[in-house]
């Protein structure tokens, strides 16, 4: 773990305290993670990604002394969620803010999120042609286009996004750019918007959040976390507004496992 250095209007440095001693009691916490790139480290293809055991049991244990109050936040839909954590299942939101699920064995709502229209996701799908090495996800209410085995057509394929977006004015799109993916959903919400519509339901309402996310997407969810007088933390870099970042998901895994050592 790495305290963030803010650089005040005068020009002097002002550290942030030691995240590990700004978590509350676990019985007075919510535990927001991100997935990719935050709990699990990246793979040559999403399918690819690995939990490591540990991380089951700690997720697990710090969902049972939470008494419940501990969600995913992902980009990933509530169903991808589930393949990946099996045979586990945990609060989640999913798709962006698009889906969410409040207890593990309740049904996912949807969040007042339509999904991509059919002629604009066949539109952007088509992009995938570009190179053999972009792999196509359809999230339903996102599609994304991965490139992480086609480094080189990353600017073609934002280029072929914006000409889309140009010929279609209107269309209520998003585009976000993230980690080897651009990721294009429909606009009206974000992880952030979920995340709001999470913390008005027990058991997280009324508590104070953490939030752990690594990429652009998550920035949403940081700006947040003050408002509910929570913190937020960053993965691989050191992101405006958080209390604190951590090198790798391994560091995260970590930090989280130690968390229980705390107590309720």
């Amino acid at each position: 773990m790495t305290m963030d250095d803010d650089i005040a209007p005068d020009g002097a440095i002002n550290s942030a305290p030691a995240p590990a001693s700004l978590i509350p009691p676990l019985n007075q916490t919510a535990v927001l993670l991100d997935i990719d790139g935050t709990l699990l480290d990246f793979a040559a293809t999403p399918r690819e990604v690995w939990v490591p055991p540990e991380l089951a049991t700690t997720l697990r244990e710090l969902h049972a002394r939470t008494n419940g109050a501990l969600a995913l936040v992902s980009g990933r839909s509530l169903n991808d969620i589930d393949l990946i954590f099996a045979p586990d299942t945990f609060p989640a939101i999913g798709g962006h803010g698009a889906e969410m699920r409040l207890q593990p064995d309740s049904e996912a709502v949807a969040t007042h999120s339509p999904p991509l229209d059919k002629e604009l996701k066949r539109r952007l799908a088509a992009i995938a042609k570009l190179s053999p090495g972009i792999l196509l996800e359809d999230k339903g209410y996102s599609l994304a286009l991965h490139y992480r085995l086609a480094p080189a057509a990353e600017k073609a394929i934002y280029e072929a996004v914006s000409l889309i977006r140009a010929e279609l004015p209107n269309a209520p799109i998003e585009v976000l750019p993230g980690k080897s993916v651009c990721e294009i959903k429909h606009a009206g919400f974000t992880k952030a918007t979920g995340v709001r519509e999470l913390m008005t339901h027990e058991p997280f309402k009324g508590r104070r959040p953490f939030f752990i996310g690594d990429d652009v997407t998550d920035e949403t969810v940081f700006a947040i976390m003050s408002d509910y007088e929570g913190f937020a933390f960053s993965v691989g870099r050191q992101a405006i507004g958080v209390a604190g970042h951590f090198a790798a998901p391994s560091e995260v895994r970590e930090f989280l496992a130690r968390l229980l050592d705390k107590g309720t």
